[in-house]
């Protein structure tokens, strides 16, 4: 077989993977095939049908049906109705013109009846059944000799009871099979989160590799720099107290290495912090307190940049349960976050006020914002727009806000400042 055939059968499958196309298929293939099986017994008057045109043409308008519901499969169940009624019709029709009760061609009612029952399901098949049995006996008053009721109720009975039975078997498998899709759909569902599951699992245990073998790197990297820091200081000391160009410019790059190594270590020190993140010990504090104090920590160094520092705090602000050192360390973040951000002067507010069952400790400052790029990746540990930043600032504040199981805020306007805001619970909810 060659490839454009094997192409031409693989759609032909296609169009006939549909429920609709294969009852359309089997319901042609049913009454085309009866009719022409039919055809083939001796009947009374044929009143000149030509009986292979009428196979012809009943194929015909079998494909057509097909055709239509292939290309509006939305009007499927109308289309088939009205095919149904069609198709008892045309069987009437036939009754008629080859005798009556005489004629053979009332099996044709079977198939038809049944077919329908199976995908219109009970009801539909019994009421197919009924006009079925009413069409006969209009078919055999029209063409004498009067047969009677009982043939008519017979038929009525024969069609019907099978067609309820396969209707009720039509919608109980139905409704297995969607059973079985639901249930393989969320088996799919399931596998697939299973195996995002596994591999998060992987890149976990990956990072849990990597991070214990960075905090151990960390670790021994703190006392070469401690004693590079010492040995560069008593070298600082030693070229101090001599004078001369050289002198100056190894005094220059003596400072320049102590610099260096303060960044060093004050990388080495967040990422331990980072990483080994101290046990919270909470203590009933004042917050009030421990705003004016930063306050008035950084207040001299705010000076010497030509900045104002203004406080604000709400008496309503009940002592709490929280982690002094921790909190503090978390403002403090912010507070340099903000110094840095008004080098060029402005005015650096700390405020703190209650807000219902919470407590708002908010850092602000009048630079000139962060713009829509950075702020998305705001909160990512090491990342840092800072020539000598260690990315770890706000990520220790929010780990430390949630700690004491609140949260963090910010926003921000380019040319408006930007403000942070640590949400605290009024009562910390114990782990």
């Amino acid at each position: 077989m060659t490839t454009a055939e094997r192409k031409r059968w693989h759609a032909v499958f296609r169009l006939l993977e549909r429920d609709e196309r294969a009852f359309a298929v089997l319901l042609a293939v049913a009454m085309v095939g009866g009719l022409a099986t039919l055809g083939l017994v001796p009947l009374r008057p044929r009143q000149a049908i030509d009986l292979y045109s009428l196979v012809f043409w009943f194929g015909a308008y079998k494909v057509g049906i097909f055709a239509l519901v292939t290309v509006t499969p939305r009007a499927t169940r109308a289309i088939f109705l009205g095919a149904l009624a069609i198709d008892l019709l045309l069987v009437f029709v036939l009754l008629t013109l080859t005798g009556g009760g005489d004629s053979l061609f009332y099996l044709l009612f079977f198939p038809l009846v049944a077919v329908n029952a199976y995908y219109f399901g009970p009801w539909v098949g019994l009421s197919a059944a009924l006009v079925a049995g009413g069409l006969y006996t209009l078919s055999a008053w029209l063409m004498p000799p009067w047969v009677g009721w009982t043939p008519a109720v017979i038929l009525a009975a024969l069609v019907g009871l099978p067609a309820v039975t396969l209707g009720l078997v039509a919608d109980r498998e139905r409704g297995a099979r969607a059973e079985v899709e639901r249930l393989n759909s969320e088996l799919t569902g399931t596998l697939t989160r299973l195996q995002a599951a596994q591999e998060e699992l992987l890149v976990a245990e990956r990072m849990a590799t990597v991070g214990r073998l960075s905090l151990k790197v960390a670790h021994e990297v703190r006392n070469p720099i401690s004693a590079i820091e010492l040995n560069a200081e008593i070298l600082q000391d030693i070229v101090g107290g001599q004078a001369g160009s050289e002198t100056d410019e190894a005094k220059a790059l003596v400072a320049a290495i102590r610099d260096q190594v303060k960044t060093l270590d004050a990388l080495t020190e967040e990422y331990l912090t980072f990483a080994r993140f101290p046990r919270p010990h909470f203590e009933e504090e004042s917050v009030n307190d421990l705003v004016c104090e930063l306050a008035d920590f950084i207040r001299p160094i705010a000076t010497r940049q030509g900045l104002t520092v203004r406080v604000e705090t709400d008496g309503d602000v009940p002592l709490m349960d929280i982690d002094r050192g921790l909190l503090r360390q978390a403002v403090l973040n912010l507070v340099k976050n903000g110094l840095e951000a008004l080098s060029r002067g402005g005015e650096l507010m700390l405020t703190s006020r209650r807000d219902g069952d919470a407590v708002e400790l908010t850092v602000a400052d009048s630079g000139g914002g962060i713009p829509d790029d950075v702020g998305k990746r705001l909160f990512e540990p090491f990342f840092t727009t800072k020539p000598q930043g260690t990315g770890l600032g706000l990520s220790i504040t929010r780990q430390i806000t949630e700690e004491h199981g609140g949260e963090i805020r910010w926003t921000s306007r380019p040319g408006s400042g930007t403000r942070f805001t640590i949400r605290l619970p009024l009562k910390r909810i114990h782990a």
